[in-house]
């Protein structure tokens, strides 16, 4: 008896860390110290020690059922994507910039061109966000995991001098909400999703004139990544004064999050048009209203809260930055949480 009778083959282990080399490389800034292999990932700071208060911050995050599209789909290169955005835009949110970032896949059989081909989504996201991949984790365990499935997480560091983390505390009534527009779906609501929809690789594979695609395309674009976005709002000398990921709980989980106590978003839902995925969800499933905005994005990804004298300026840095923005509301005094009107 062996390792690899036992279900654990150490040569396919060595044959994906060789296969991912050239994605990781991919995304290698001057500041990493060390290669692909080691035990840990070393990132030297020596260019931020002129910051007033270097302050580091952090996200991590998974893909989470997500994934079980891909399985269907038999596509593997973008879901590495979704890990990224979903623990950097948290970074972003904070104004930081995200520095590195590590992975953990996890599967029931290590398949080295399938491990690559996660690994190289992960890169790009990677890529996107500006971030090194400088480390991860591949574990085979056979017996816990089927062996065509996989799971898929990560986490991301950033900094951010103290001087300019985005707390929301200086939100005040009056001030402009803006949104940046999806990609989709993004990658939250799959459970929901999945109850919602056939599940079928015929149904996924099935063309929709109103998407301009297959379901399944629809469902399994990537989550867009907003940090260069942010980046380009603030060095356009705007002043984010509160920041917003929407992820799980849509609108009225997330949004409160960045309003300090006695404000309230007051968003306009037709300030934007909301895309079709959601309008199908919401009909095939007999979704309620209150739980779309619940449960997913609506096809908004990020929103802002900025003083209405610069809110002009926002709406441009965001174009500029290749995003679609929208003044979702505004701010006004009252019980915190969301008014959707």
């Amino acid at each position: 008896m062996d390792y690899k009778n036992a279900g654990v083959d150490i040569e396919a282990g060595y044959r994906s860390v060789e296969l991912m080399k050239e994605h990781v490389k991919r995304t290698m800034r001057p500041e990493v110290l060390t290669g692909l292999g080691g035990f840990s990932g070393a990132f030297s700071m020596e260019k931020y020690k002129n910051m007033e208060k270097p302050t580091l911050v952090s996200g991590t995050d998974g893909v989470g059922t997500k994934l079980k599209l891909a399985f269907l789909m038999n596509k593997h290169d973008t879901v590495g994507i979704d890990c990224v955005a979903m623990c950097v835009n948290d970074i972003a949110c904070a104004g930081g910039e995200p520095l590195f970032f590590l992975d953990y896949i996890a599967c029931g059989k290590n398949i080295p061109e399938r491990i690559a081909t996660i690994v190289s989504g992960v890169a790009e996201g990677c890529r996107q966000a500006g971030a090194a991949l400088i480390g991860g984790e591949t574990a085979e365990m056979p017996g816990f995991y089927p062996v065509d499935e996989y799971d898929l997480a990560g986490f991301a560091v950033g900094i951010v001098d103290q001087k300019d983390l985005i707390t929301g505390a200086d939100i005040k009534a009056g001030d402009v909400l803006i949104g940046m527009a999806s990609s989709g779906v993004h990658s939250n609501g799959f459970s929901l999703v999945r109850k919602v929809f056939n599940m079928k690789e015929e149904y996924m594979n099935t063309y929709f004139e109103i998407l301009g695609r297959t379901l399944g395309e629809a469902l399994i674009e990537p989550t867009k990544i907003y940090v260069k976005a942010l980046e380009t709002v603030k060095n356009a000398g705007v002043n984010i004064k509160g920041c917003s990921h929407i992820t799980g709980g849509g609108f009225y989980e997330n949004i409160p999050r960045m309003l300090p106590d006695g404000m309230r978003a007051v968003v306009k839902k037709d300030s934007y048009e909301v895309p079709m995925i959601f309008q199908m969800l919401k009909i095939d499933g007999r979704i309620e209203e209150q739980m779309m905005y619940n449960t997913f994005n609506m096809g908004i990804g990020m929103v802002l809260a900025v003083d209405p004298s610069q809110a002009d300026s926002c709406m441009e840095a965001i174009r500029e930055a290749g995003e679609t923005p929208y003044v979702l509301g505004e701010v006004q005094a009252g019980e915190k949480g969301v008014t959707l009107c």
